[in-house]
């Protein structure tokens, strides 16, 4: 972190600072103290207060229980932005920002000093985080955003004040919120709203109602998709995956680390930021293969008799669902096709319509067997006609053991669901059968 003086600290966040003896800056922050280190300022949020002496024993410059923890977290990465010469990329949408995220941060740092947003870290607190991730020769900060109500989307970019936005796909998500698909892209265009003149919007072509938020004639807008400044012209994996795009009038054909056909979408809007930051397309290979997408998102594992675990529990709505079955199919090959899905959160008063479709869904990508867990996810089996096996659970305990008794050696299964509903249980116990 661009080291930040202590005094300075006490000034902008209101609470109990404790120093060390002698210390006078603060060289980085965390919000874990297993994770200080010699020069860092433990933020105690939550229960962190009783960690404080364990954060100085480690080494810490001081430790501060804030008054108030997001307006504490805000002003210290307000605090380093504004010390920093670094380019900032905000990332946001409905589904995708965390693997575009990791795509993009891949590709540029074989080129730039790349700081990117930890895991899903795109709220009040995570936000700042990465922002306090920043030194003084950093040249690239890639944060991510997440909206769960009008106005939030604005507040994290008065924080991070990016350069360059990116808009991933839009679609159903915290329905409870927002109310409407038109009130999800509202929010997330707040983005738009907030780039500097001269700033840069990359956007997906296929959102018709993004349009209206596009206006802004003192910014320019790269799309990404069919008939985009950036497409995919073919599309082929097996161990990796392979594309053929065409960026700016260029052809490359690019090798990537990921496999699934959803993720080529987040790899075009990263190819659009990376050329939109001035990267070169001819060089964008060097970082291609060596994309590692965050925890619980497409993890592939292996089962017993050749099966095959795709771990992608981290979240779900209907647009990453659909994807995730989608995966699945094309995963499985000859394989029996189990997808075992939890409850799809705050879709508001349509949930039991959108769980309907996503057991059409299931039909359609050719499920032998789907089980689902919570109190939604019945309406996957109502609407999953012609699934052969179908299983219902009010909770993730209560079908935990229906999962270990269906599942048969040789099987491709498929685990998704919202974080609310804690489906890695259910993934980390097939995995731990041996292969």
């Amino acid at each position: 972190m661009i080291e930040l003086q202590l005094d300075e600290i006490a000034r902008l966040c209101p609470g109990r600072l404790d120093r060390a003896a002698g210390a006078e800056v603060a060289t980085g922050v965390e919000i874990d103290s297993r994770r200080v280190g010699p020069g860092d300022l433990f933020v105690a949020i939550r229960g962190g207060v009783d960690y404080v002496g364990a954060a100085l024993e480690r080494g810490a410059a001081a430790t501060l229980v804030p008054d108030d923890a997001f307006a504490a977290m805000a002003a210290l990465g307000r605090a380093v932005r504004d010390l920093a010469q670094a380019r900032v990329v905000g990332i946001t949408g409905s589904t995708g920002k965390t693997s575009t995220k990791d795509i993009l941060a891949a590709l540029c740092r074989p080129h730039l000093r790349t700081v990117a947003a930890e895991q899903s870290h795109n709220n009040e607190i995570g936000l700042p985080l990465t922002l306090t991730r920043i030194e003084l020769d950093t040249e690239l900060a890639i944060t991510e955003m997440g909206s769960r109500g009008p106005g939030q989307i604005r507040d994290l970019c008065r924080i991070a004040r990016p350069h360059l936005a990116v808009i991933t796909k839009l679609g159903p998500a915290h329905l409870e919120l927002f109310g409407t698909v038109e009130g999800v892209v509202a929010a997330e265009s707040e983005i738009i709203g907030e780039l500097p003149s001269r700033g840069v919007a990359v956007v997906p072509t296929d959102e018709p109602l993004l349009e209206r938020h596009l206006g802004r004639a003192d910014i320019d807008v790269v799309r990404y998709g069919p008939g985009g400044d950036v497409e995919l012209l073919a599309f082929d994996s097996d161990e990796f995956a392979r594309l053929t795009v065409n960026a700016f009038g260029e052809r490359a054909e690019l090798e990537f680390s990921f496999r699934s056909r959803h993720n080529a979408t987040n790899a075009l809007a990263a190819l659009a930021a990376y050329r939109a930051l001035g990267l070169p397309l001819g060089e964008v290979q060097r970082g291609a293969m060596n994309v590692s997408l965050s925890r619980w998102r497409e993890e592939e594992l292996p089962l017993p008799g050749g099966g095959l675990l795709i771990n992608d529990c981290y979240n779900a709505n209907p647009v990453s669902m659909e994807a995730a079955l989608g995966h699945l199919a094309f995963r499985a090959q000859s394989r029996r096709r189990v997808a075992v899905l939890g409850d799809m959160a705050e879709l508001g008063p349509e949930a039991d319509a959108y769980h309907g479709e996503i057991g059409r869904a299931a039909a359609r990508a050719g499920v032998d067997v789907l089980i689902g867990l919570g109190p939604l996810s019945r309406g996957y089996l109502e609407g999953a006609e012609g699934v052969a096996t179908r299983l219902w659970y009010p909770t993730v305990e209560e079908g935990m053991a229906s999962v270990h008794a269906t599942v048969r050696p040789g099987d491709c299964v498929l685990v998704k669901g919202s974080r609310s509903m804690g489906l890695e249980a259910v993934a980390e116990a097939l995995a731990a059968v041996p292969a």
